[in-house]
């Protein structure tokens, strides 16, 4: 008789253990633990995190300013060093590469008050390398080199000659700290030649070459003492073994063709300004200097319409400097386009509105930025401007335009600053005299 087996009233039937499924479960369990372990320890990494980016260092920030220095891009220099101080602040070193380039990078700027914000943007950082190493020999011969060239007298003043005592008392220190500093040496040489001392400069500069003749500072400081005293095709030479050492500084490429120049050997200087400016097309930096320099030499080789076309050219790569209209004026009276000077100089020194500028430089209103001008203050590097325009306004002069107006009120203003400088009286003098037979005093 079969006898049906009883079913539980009040709980489930349990099942039996499966081992198979517990081994799994347990490994499971134990890939979990593993895997926690690692994300805690740092040995895996979540999935969909965003990308690490790689931190860059002092020394990758330190070897791309020096790149960008060798290839001649000043501007893109500076930035990598003053990255570089960013992440290492004490760091002395990068402080005086920085302060020397920004001291070299004055050469690209031709307003005073650019330089001179510059100039003291470059004290800034040698002063503060100075703070955290009052004993490195290098930070204050560097220091001596940026006093020298703020005493250029174009833009110091009634501060020259103190800023050349400083300058030579950074350079005495940086050689008594280090009496084998060659680079404090040269410094100290072209702090000589600006002081005039010639027999000590070229001391200094001739032990400074036979130290390191592989220096581009020093046979650059050599090139300039020997340009100093009139030795320009020594000055050549030695300039043009600065650029062997380090070939893309455009500077030094304009003080070899102003010297081929000054020789009169025109097609050399052309070439010079013309390998400055393919430099920096190459580094695609809109620097207008080369295409004055170009402009300067075709006026004096008599080719005023090649001249005209250079110098707009330079002006046109920066409409909004008003010593570009200043140095187009100049090139106009040397080609006697005293039509075209009058606005140039008008634009330079009294500024212009945009509708002016865009006239003077040949512009399409409908194309091109119009920019406005804001004018030059009189100063030594602004005179000649201040003189010529005033020359081409008393020389313009007709009794339906009324130009000697402007003239006497333009040379009122250089012979209340500059009544005792002789050079600049006469020419000023002769101006006066066509509007005072004109009736105007």
């Amino acid at each position: 008789m079969y006898i049906p087996e009883k079913k539980p009233l009040f709980r489930k039937p349990s099942r039996e253990s499966n081992p198979y499924r517990i081994a799994v479960m347990l490994g499971i369990l134990m890939m979990m633990l593993l895997v926690l372990r690692n994300l805690n320890s740092g040995k895996m990494t979540p999935l969909f995190l965003p990308t690490a980016t790689p931190t860059r260092t002092v020394d990758s920030f330190a070897q791309e300013g020096e790149t960008y220095f060798v290839a001649g891009d000043l501007e893109k220099a500076m930035e990598a060093y003053k990255q570089a101080v960013a992440l290492d602040p004490t760091n002395v070193e990068l402080r005086d590469e920085l302060a020397r380039i920004q001291v070299y990078s004055t050469t690209l700027l031709t307003i005073d008050a650019e330089k001179i914000k510059r100039f003291n943007e470059a004290l800034a950082t040698i002063n503060e390398a100075i703070a955290i190493a009052p004993e490195n020999s290098n930070a204050h011969a560097i220091k001596a080199f940026a006093l020298d060239w703020m005493s250029d007298p174009n833009i110091a003043a009634g501060d020259r000659d103190s800023l050349l005592t400083e300058a030579e008392q950074e350079a005495v220190q940086a050689l008594q700290l280090d009496s084998t500093n060659t680079l404090a040496l040269a410094y100290y040489a072209e702090i000589l030649v600006d002081e005039q001392k010639w027999v000590q400069a070229q001391s200094n500069i001739s032990e400074a070459v036979d130290r390191d003749p592989e220096s581009m500072d020093v046979r650059r400081i050599n090139g300039y003492m020997l340009e100093s005293i009139g030795n320009y095709s020594q000055a050549i030479s030695e300039y043009q073994e600065a650029i062997r050492i380090n070939p893309n500084l455009t500077f030094i490429y304009l003080r070899i063709g102003a010297n081929y120049r000054t020789l009169q050997n025109y097609d050399m200087a052309l070439e010079y300004f013309d390998k400055a400016a393919t430099i920096n097309n190459q580094l695609g930096v809109q620097d207008s200097v080369p295409y004055f320099s170009i402009a300067t030499t075709y006026t004096q080789m008599g080719e005023f319409l090649v001249a005209s076309t250079n110098a707009l050219k330079g002006l046109n790569f920066d409409p909004g400097n008003a010593d570009m209209y200043g140095r187009l004026g100049i090139v106009y009276h040397k080609s006697r386009n005293y039509e075209g000077a009058i606005p140039a100089f008008k634009c330079a020194l009294e500024g212009c509105n945009a509708e002016e500028s865009c006239e003077v430089r040949q512009c399409d209103s409908e194309t091109d930025e119009m920019i406005a001008v804001e004018g030059l203050p009189l100063s030594n590097s602004t005179v000649d401007y201040y003189l010529t325009y005033g020359s081409v306004l008393a020389g313009m002069h007709r009794t339906v335009n009324g130009y000697c107006e402007d003239a006497m009120r333009v040379l009122k203003m250089v012979r209340e600053a500059y009544g005792n400088d002789a050079i600049v009286m006469s020419t000023l003098n002769e101006s006066v005299a066509i509007c005072n037979n004109y009736g105007y005093r």
